[in-house]
């Protein structure tokens, strides 16, 4: 799918096993005055999802993997697109009308901006999601003529990026497969010399799916790709310290035990594609980390 009727932004949806969530967002996409194109990526759905697509969206380009590579998936569907910008849905989120084309402006005239984050709002009553307050509020310092304050963090399924810059940092990693997967693309971006800034103007809505997993498991994957992420980007003496901490609270913490073990068996891949960020872009995560 191409830049249909001069469309500037191609919508990449990486999907699994949540069909009705997905045609729900399809709905409202293919509704858009912004007439986006749209890909959506298959991660090896086994409930129906690529017939639906098939039967109920024929504009709807659809990419079905053999296996499901989670946030990686999306990297498949930003080289598959042909617009000069690319925005992320997930399978329960999608963009308010006008807000494509809007990111498009922005980007046009910031020839530096690599990556949008969107304000985010969430639920059918449309409530501000609590990170919008924190990426408005940072303490990065504010480069001049920036559309937004800069940022170090964003939630994928409510952030638009520049196609090229987003590929020449490598995408989402696949190391981390999914949750926390925004931070090591972020640094990424920043090392590159991009910039990226929350713009309030440009508009996400996440109605998050029932189809979720325990809250539990959450907490699991989220201390297992911090700990990867350190390796993957941070000073080894800082990912060295975290694990010890991890460790020691594996003893008595099932929680941190669990992913401690998990973080251990994606550890030599990690450490295979370890590359510390620049030191700018160390002082800017540290001064964030401090802020919080």
């Amino acid at each position: 799918m191409g830049d249909r009727d001069g469309a500037p932004v191609t919508v990449v949806i990486a999907t699994h096993d949540r069909r009705p969530e997905l045609v729900r967002t399809l709905r409202s996409l293919t509704a858009l005055p912004d007439d986006p194109a749209i890909i959506v990526v298959d991660n090896a759905s086994s409930d129906g999802t690529a017939e639906a697509v098939t039967a109920g969206f024929p504009g709807v380009r659809l990419i079905t993997l053999p296996r499901n590579l989670g946030c990686a998936a999306r990297t498949v569907g930003v080289r598959a697109a042909r617009t000069p910008y690319v925005a992320f849905s997930d399978d329960d989120s999608w963009w308010e009308p006008g807000a494509l084309r809007r990111a498009a402006g922005i980007f046009d005239a910031h020839p530096r901006l690599g990556l949008i984050a969107a304000r985010t709002l969430v639920g059918p009553g449309r409530a501000d999601d609590p990170l919008n307050a924190l990426l408005a509020s940072g303490p990065l310092r504010r480069t001049p003529g920036l559309p937004g304050p800069p940022v170090l963090g964003f939630l994928a399924c409510a952030a638009v990026v520049r196609r090229r810059a987003y590929l020449e940092a490598g995408g989402f990693h696949p190391v981390l497969f999914l949750v926390g997967e925004e931070q090591v693309l972020a640094m990424d971006l920043a090392g590159r010399g991009w910039e990226l800034a929350y713009v309030p103007e440009v508009v996400a809505v996440h109605e998050p799916s029932p189809h979720r997993p325990p809250a539990r498991h959450r907490v699991r994957v989220e201390l297992r790709n911090a700990l990867l992420t350190a390796w993957l980007r941070r000073p080894v003496a800082l990912a060295l310290g975290r694990t010890a901490r991890l460790a020691r609270a594996a003893v008595r913490d099932a929680d941190a035990r669990a992913a401690l073990a998990a973080a251990l068996a994606r550890l030599p891949a990690a450490v295979a594609h370890r590359r510390p960020v620049p030191p700018h872009v160390e002082q800017a995560v540290r001064a964030l980390e401090a802020a919080r």
